[in-house]
Protein backbone atom coordinates (compact mmCIF):
# COMPACT_ATOMS: atom_id res chain seq x y z
CA UNK A 1 0.00 0.00 0.00
CA UNK A 2 1.40 3.74 -1.06
CA UNK A 3 1.58 5.74 1.96
CA UNK A 4 0.14 9.59 1.38
CA UNK A 5 2.55 12.01 1.51
CA UNK A 6 3.54 14.03 4.14
CA UNK A 7 2.41 17.87 4.53
CA UNK A 8 5.09 19.94 4.65
CA UNK A 9 5.25 21.38 7.43
CA UNK A 10 3.63 18.23 9.62
CA UNK A 11 3.95 19.86 13.35
CA UNK A 12 1.72 22.55 12.68
CA UNK A 13 0.21 21.66 8.71
CA UNK A 14 -2.52 18.60 9.42
CA UNK A 15 -6.28 19.84 10.81
CA UNK A 16 -6.65 16.09 12.58
CA UNK A 17 -7.75 14.80 15.93
CA UNK A 18 -9.77 16.11 18.70
CA UNK A 19 -8.40 19.96 18.54
CA UNK A 20 -8.61 19.85 14.76
CA UNK A 21 -12.76 18.81 14.96
CA UNK A 22 -13.01 21.60 17.93
CA UNK A 23 -11.56 24.13 15.63
CA UNK A 24 -13.53 24.04 12.38
CA UNK A 25 -16.94 23.92 14.80
CA UNK A 26 -15.43 27.03 16.20
CA UNK A 27 -14.64 28.52 13.38
CA UNK A 28 -18.09 27.42 12.00
CA UNK A 29 -20.60 28.64 14.74
CA UNK A 30 -18.67 32.04 14.96
CA UNK A 31 -19.58 32.48 10.83
CA UNK A 32 -22.81 31.70 12.04
CA UNK A 33 -23.11 33.91 14.90
CA UNK A 34 -21.65 36.54 12.42
CA UNK A 35 -23.74 36.37 10.26
CA UNK A 36 -26.75 36.35 12.15
CA UNK A 37 -25.10 39.64 14.31
CA UNK A 38 -24.64 40.93 11.27
CA UNK A 39 -26.90 44.25 11.80
CA UNK A 40 -25.14 45.20 15.03
CA UNK A 41 -21.45 44.11 13.76
CA UNK A 42 -20.91 47.89 12.22
CA UNK A 43 -19.70 49.40 15.12
CA UNK A 44 -17.66 47.03 16.14
CA UNK A 45 -15.63 47.24 12.92
CA UNK A 46 -15.55 50.42 12.51
CA UNK A 47 -13.63 51.14 15.61
CA UNK A 48 -11.79 47.83 15.65
CA UNK A 49 -9.94 48.67 11.87
CA UNK A 50 -9.48 52.31 13.19
CA UNK A 51 -7.73 51.11 16.26
CA UNK A 52 -5.84 48.11 14.47
CA UNK A 53 -4.23 51.18 12.42
CA UNK A 54 -4.05 53.17 14.88
CA UNK A 55 -2.02 50.38 17.55
CA UNK A 56 1.45 50.99 15.87
CA UNK A 57 0.76 54.89 16.19
CA UNK A 58 0.17 54.25 20.13
CA UNK A 59 3.14 51.78 20.28
CA UNK A 60 5.56 54.08 18.61
CA UNK A 61 4.98 56.46 21.01
CA UNK A 62 5.13 54.44 24.08
CA UNK A 63 8.71 53.41 23.18
CA UNK A 64 10.00 56.86 22.69
CA UNK A 65 8.36 58.40 24.84
CA UNK A 66 8.32 56.00 27.90
CA UNK A 67 5.16 57.37 28.56
CA UNK A 68 1.99 54.91 29.44
CA UNK A 69 0.54 53.48 26.83
CA UNK A 70 -2.92 54.00 28.04
CA UNK A 71 -2.13 57.78 28.20
CA UNK A 72 -0.61 57.77 24.79
CA UNK A 73 -3.69 55.82 23.51
CA UNK A 74 -6.38 58.32 25.31
CA UNK A 75 -4.16 61.34 23.77
CA UNK A 76 -4.60 59.70 20.28
CA UNK A 77 -8.23 58.91 20.46
CA UNK A 78 -9.22 62.40 21.79
CA UNK A 79 -7.21 63.62 18.47
CA UNK A 80 -9.26 61.64 16.00
CA UNK A 81 -12.34 62.66 18.09
CA UNK A 82 -11.04 65.82 17.59
CA UNK A 83 -10.77 65.52 14.02
CA UNK A 84 -13.80 64.38 13.38
CA UNK A 85 -15.28 67.01 14.89
CA UNK A 86 -13.90 70.06 13.59
CA UNK A 87 -14.73 67.89 10.00
CA UNK A 88 -18.48 67.40 10.62
CA UNK A 89 -19.22 70.76 12.40
CA UNK A 90 -17.25 72.46 9.18
CA UNK A 91 -18.40 70.03 6.39
CA UNK A 92 -21.22 68.73 7.82
CA UNK A 93 -23.71 71.79 8.22
CA UNK A 94 -22.77 73.26 4.83
CA UNK A 95 -23.31 69.94 2.83
CA UNK A 96 -26.62 69.38 4.68
CA UNK A 97 -28.05 73.33 3.87
CA UNK A 98 -26.86 72.72 0.40
CA UNK A 99 -28.07 69.39 -0.04
CA UNK A 100 -31.54 70.49 1.77
CA UNK A 101 -31.53 73.73 -0.05
CA UNK A 102 -31.27 71.59 -3.61
CA UNK A 103 -33.96 69.01 -2.83
CA UNK A 104 -36.72 72.47 -1.94
CA UNK A 105 -35.85 73.94 -4.79
CA UNK A 106 -35.75 71.10 -7.67
CA UNK A 107 -38.47 72.39 -9.57
CA UNK A 108 -36.89 75.85 -9.78
CA UNK A 109 -33.37 74.02 -10.75
CA UNK A 110 -34.93 71.90 -13.32
CA UNK A 111 -37.17 74.98 -14.88
CA UNK A 112 -34.40 77.35 -14.89
CA UNK A 113 -32.11 74.52 -16.77
CA UNK A 114 -34.86 74.11 -19.27
CA UNK A 115 -35.47 77.62 -20.12
CA UNK A 116 -31.75 77.44 -21.79
CA UNK A 117 -33.24 74.30 -23.89
CA UNK A 118 -37.09 75.94 -24.93
CA UNK A 119 -38.17 72.80 -23.04
CA UNK A 120 -36.81 70.55 -26.00
CA UNK A 121 -34.46 67.97 -26.21
CA UNK A 122 -32.99 66.34 -29.62
CA UNK A 123 -31.32 62.95 -29.59
CA UNK A 124 -30.92 60.68 -32.08
CA UNK A 125 -33.31 62.77 -34.69
CA UNK A 126 -35.74 62.87 -31.98
CA UNK A 127 -37.81 65.32 -29.97
CA UNK A 128 -38.11 64.58 -26.66
CA UNK A 129 -40.21 67.23 -24.15
CA UNK A 130 -37.96 67.64 -21.33
CA UNK A 131 -40.55 69.93 -19.30
CA UNK A 132 -42.58 67.09 -18.94
CA UNK A 133 -40.00 64.67 -18.26
CA UNK A 134 -38.74 66.98 -15.61
CA UNK A 135 -42.00 67.97 -13.85
CA UNK A 136 -42.76 64.24 -13.91
CA UNK A 137 -39.08 63.70 -12.17
CA UNK A 138 -40.12 66.65 -9.30
CA UNK A 139 -43.50 65.34 -8.70
CA UNK A 140 -41.77 61.66 -7.58
CA UNK A 141 -39.26 62.94 -5.65
CA UNK A 142 -41.36 64.91 -3.85
CA UNK A 143 -44.16 62.04 -3.55
CA UNK A 144 -41.13 60.20 -2.25
CA UNK A 145 -40.72 62.59 0.45
CA UNK A 146 -44.05 63.20 0.93
CA UNK A 147 -44.82 59.81 1.78
CA UNK A 148 -46.28 59.80 5.68
CA UNK A 149 -43.91 57.15 6.51
CA UNK A 150 -40.99 58.12 5.14
CA UNK A 151 -40.39 61.01 8.39
CA UNK A 152 -40.95 58.41 10.75
CA UNK A 153 -38.39 56.05 8.63
CA UNK A 154 -35.69 58.95 8.93
CA UNK A 155 -36.32 59.71 12.24
CA UNK A 156 -35.79 55.82 13.15
CA UNK A 157 -32.70 55.82 11.05
CA UNK A 158 -31.30 58.96 12.58
CA UNK A 159 -31.43 57.77 15.92
CA UNK A 160 -29.83 54.59 15.20
CA UNK A 161 -26.76 56.16 13.52
CA UNK A 162 -26.57 58.44 16.77
CA UNK A 163 -26.41 55.39 18.91
CA UNK A 164 -24.55 53.57 16.37
CA UNK A 165 -21.93 56.70 16.24
CA UNK A 166 -21.96 56.95 19.95
CA UNK A 167 -20.93 52.94 20.61
CA UNK A 168 -18.25 53.40 17.89
CA UNK A 169 -16.87 55.87 19.85
CA UNK A 170 -16.64 54.30 23.00
CA UNK A 171 -15.57 51.01 21.32
CA UNK A 172 -12.64 53.05 19.98
CA UNK A 173 -11.66 54.57 23.27
CA UNK A 174 -11.25 50.71 24.76
CA UNK A 175 -9.48 49.15 21.91
CA UNK A 176 -7.17 51.92 21.22
CA UNK A 177 -6.99 51.50 25.41
CA UNK A 178 -6.98 47.53 25.76
CA UNK A 179 -7.06 45.75 22.28
CA UNK A 180 -4.25 43.81 23.10
CA UNK A 181 -5.85 42.44 25.66
CA UNK A 182 -9.10 41.52 23.88
CA UNK A 183 -6.64 39.80 20.94
CA UNK A 184 -5.06 37.38 23.66
CA UNK A 185 -8.72 36.83 25.41
CA UNK A 186 -9.62 35.67 21.72
CA UNK A 187 -6.57 33.36 21.60
CA UNK A 188 -7.72 32.10 24.54
CA UNK A 189 -10.51 30.23 23.01
CA UNK A 190 -8.19 28.27 20.67
CA UNK A 191 -7.25 25.14 22.11
CA UNK A 192 -3.97 25.15 24.10
CA UNK A 193 -2.22 22.52 21.67
CA UNK A 194 -2.66 24.86 18.67
CA UNK A 195 -2.15 28.29 20.17
CA UNK A 196 1.21 28.36 18.32
CA UNK A 197 0.04 28.09 14.49
CA UNK A 198 -2.74 30.72 15.50
CA UNK A 199 -0.06 32.87 16.39
CA UNK A 200 2.14 32.02 13.59
CA UNK A 201 -0.71 32.73 11.48
CA UNK A 202 -1.13 35.95 13.17
CA UNK A 203 2.95 36.61 12.70
CA UNK A 204 1.98 36.00 8.83
CA UNK A 205 -0.94 37.97 8.07
CA UNK A 206 -0.47 41.31 10.35
CA UNK A 207 2.11 43.07 7.98
CA UNK A 208 -0.15 41.87 4.64
CA UNK A 209 -3.16 43.35 6.08
CA UNK A 210 -1.02 46.89 7.35
CA UNK A 211 -0.19 46.74 3.33
CA UNK A 212 -3.65 46.53 3.03
CA UNK A 213 -5.16 49.32 4.88
CA UNK A 214 -1.89 51.34 3.48
CA UNK A 215 -3.32 51.06 0.38
CA UNK A 216 -6.69 51.89 1.10
CA UNK A 217 -4.85 55.11 2.55
CA UNK A 218 -3.63 55.76 -0.80
CA UNK A 219 -6.95 55.57 -2.28
CA UNK A 220 -8.37 57.94 -0.08
CA UNK A 221 -5.73 60.28 -0.68
CA UNK A 222 -6.28 59.80 -4.48
CA UNK A 223 -9.59 60.28 -4.25
CA UNK A 224 -9.42 63.58 -2.35
CA UNK A 225 -7.19 65.30 -4.79
CA UNK A 226 -8.80 63.61 -7.73
CA UNK A 227 -12.37 64.67 -6.33
CA UNK A 228 -11.00 68.27 -5.36
CA UNK A 229 -9.41 68.97 -8.85
CA UNK A 230 -12.29 67.81 -10.66
CA UNK A 231 -15.19 69.79 -8.74
CA UNK A 232 -13.16 73.05 -7.59
CA UNK A 233 -10.72 73.52 -10.63
CA UNK A 234 -12.86 71.67 -13.59
CA UNK A 235 -16.76 72.03 -12.54
CA UNK A 236 -16.01 74.84 -10.41
CA UNK A 237 -18.71 73.74 -7.99
CA UNK A 238 -19.42 75.25 -4.37
CA UNK A 239 -17.51 73.51 -1.41
CA UNK A 240 -14.76 71.79 -3.31
CA UNK A 241 -12.48 70.52 -0.83
CA UNK A 242 -15.16 69.98 1.62
CA UNK A 243 -16.96 67.12 -1.13
CA UNK A 244 -13.47 66.12 -1.78
CA UNK A 245 -12.74 65.51 2.17
CA UNK A 246 -15.87 63.71 2.01
CA UNK A 247 -15.42 61.53 -1.14
CA UNK A 248 -12.11 60.52 0.39
CA UNK A 249 -13.42 59.61 3.78
CA UNK A 250 -16.33 57.56 1.93
CA UNK A 251 -13.93 55.85 -0.08
CA UNK A 252 -13.13 53.72 2.78
CA UNK A 253 -16.47 51.86 2.73
CA UNK A 254 -16.63 50.35 -1.16
CA UNK A 255 -19.89 51.05 -3.58
CA UNK A 256 -22.32 52.30 -0.73
CA UNK A 257 -19.89 54.85 0.21
CA UNK A 258 -18.77 55.86 -2.79
CA UNK A 259 -22.39 56.12 -4.37
CA UNK A 260 -23.57 58.12 -1.46
CA UNK A 261 -20.47 60.90 -1.80
CA UNK A 262 -21.58 61.14 -5.64
CA UNK A 263 -25.17 61.81 -4.80
CA UNK A 264 -24.28 64.60 -2.38
CA UNK A 265 -21.82 65.68 -4.73
CA UNK A 266 -24.59 65.87 -7.36
CA UNK A 267 -27.22 67.56 -5.58
CA UNK A 268 -24.80 70.46 -4.88
CA UNK A 269 -23.65 70.41 -8.16
CA UNK A 270 -27.58 70.72 -9.29
CA UNK A 271 -28.41 73.20 -6.83
CA UNK A 272 -25.63 75.59 -8.47
CA UNK A 273 -25.30 74.02 -12.09
CA UNK A 274 -25.93 76.79 -15.36
CA UNK A 275 -27.46 74.63 -17.54
CA UNK A 276 -27.55 70.95 -19.54
CA UNK A 277 -23.91 71.19 -19.76
CA UNK A 278 -23.25 71.46 -15.75
CA UNK A 279 -24.91 68.04 -15.11
CA UNK A 280 -23.05 66.57 -18.28
CA UNK A 281 -19.96 67.78 -16.87
CA UNK A 282 -20.73 66.09 -13.70
CA UNK A 283 -21.73 62.82 -14.59
CA UNK A 284 -18.71 62.47 -17.00
CA UNK A 285 -16.76 63.50 -14.12
CA UNK A 286 -18.11 60.86 -11.46
CA UNK A 287 -18.03 58.51 -13.95
CA UNK A 288 -14.37 58.78 -15.05
CA UNK A 289 -13.75 58.93 -10.94
CA UNK A 290 -15.24 56.03 -10.62
CA UNK A 291 -13.64 54.22 -13.29
CA UNK A 292 -10.38 55.78 -12.80
CA UNK A 293 -10.38 54.43 -8.79
CA UNK A 294 -12.62 50.71 -9.62
CA UNK A 295 -10.51 50.00 -12.47
CA UNK A 296 -7.12 51.45 -11.76
CA UNK A 297 -6.11 52.72 -8.64
CA UNK A 298 -7.67 50.53 -6.01
CA UNK A 299 -6.76 47.18 -7.93
CA UNK A 300 -3.28 48.06 -8.52
CA UNK A 301 -2.85 49.46 -5.10
CA UNK A 302 -5.15 46.97 -3.07
CA UNK A 303 -4.06 43.77 -5.20
CA UNK A 304 -0.62 44.45 -4.84
CA UNK A 305 -0.83 45.52 -1.09
CA UNK A 306 -2.73 42.38 -0.36
CA UNK A 307 -0.71 39.76 -2.83
CA UNK A 308 -4.65 38.76 -4.33
CA UNK A 309 -5.94 39.37 -8.26
CA UNK A 310 -8.08 42.70 -8.37
CA UNK A 311 -11.07 40.25 -9.65
CA UNK A 312 -10.84 38.19 -6.25
CA UNK A 313 -10.73 41.86 -4.34
CA UNK A 314 -13.92 42.51 -6.76
CA UNK A 315 -15.48 39.20 -5.91
CA UNK A 316 -14.69 39.75 -1.87
CA UNK A 317 -16.70 43.07 -1.72
CA UNK A 318 -19.66 41.71 -3.72
CA UNK A 319 -19.83 38.73 -1.27
CA UNK A 320 -18.92 40.69 1.72
CA UNK A 321 -21.95 43.24 0.65
CA UNK A 322 -24.53 40.35 -0.27
CA UNK A 323 -23.16 38.53 2.97
CA UNK A 324 -23.41 41.31 6.00
CA UNK A 325 -23.91 44.29 4.25
CA UNK A 326 -21.68 47.17 5.31
CA UNK A 327 -19.52 45.45 7.85
CA UNK A 328 -19.08 42.78 4.97
CA UNK A 329 -17.71 45.12 2.39
CA UNK A 330 -15.29 46.49 5.38
CA UNK A 331 -13.83 42.68 6.30
CA UNK A 332 -14.08 40.64 2.81
CA UNK A 333 -10.41 41.38 1.82
CA UNK A 334 -9.73 41.36 5.33
CA UNK A 335 -11.12 37.69 5.91
CA UNK A 336 -9.91 36.35 2.61
CA UNK A 337 -6.28 37.62 3.80
CA UNK A 338 -6.80 35.61 7.15
CA UNK A 339 -7.86 32.75 4.84
CA UNK A 340 -4.98 32.82 2.55
CA UNK A 341 -2.37 33.14 5.61
CA UNK A 342 -3.99 30.23 7.39
CA UNK A 343 -3.86 27.89 4.47
CA UNK A 344 0.07 29.35 3.52
CA UNK A 345 0.71 28.54 6.87
CA UNK A 346 -0.81 24.69 7.08
CA UNK A 347 0.41 24.20 3.98
CA UNK A 348 3.93 25.66 4.21
CA UNK A 349 3.66 27.14 1.05
CA UNK A 350 4.95 30.80 0.78
CA UNK A 351 3.97 31.10 -3.36
CA UNK A 352 -0.08 30.47 -3.58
Amino acid sequence: MTNSPEPKNPEVAPWRGTDGRVIVLTLAALAVLVYLLRFVLLPFVVAGVIAYICTPLVDGLTRRTRLPRALLAVAVFLALIGAAALTIAVAGRRLVTEAASAVRDLQGTLDRLLQQTGGELRVFGHTIDATAIAHTLSDRIHDVFGQPGFFAGATVYTFAALIGTFLTVVLLCYFLVSGKSVAHGLLWLVPPSRRDLVVQIGARLDPVLKRYFLGILVIVIYAIVAAYIGLGHILHIDHPLLLAILTGTLETVPIIGSTAAAMIAGLVSLHTATGLGSIVAFALYAVLLRLSIDQIVAPLVLGGAASMHPVLIIFCFLAGAVLLGIPGVILAVPAALTIKATLATLYGDDNR
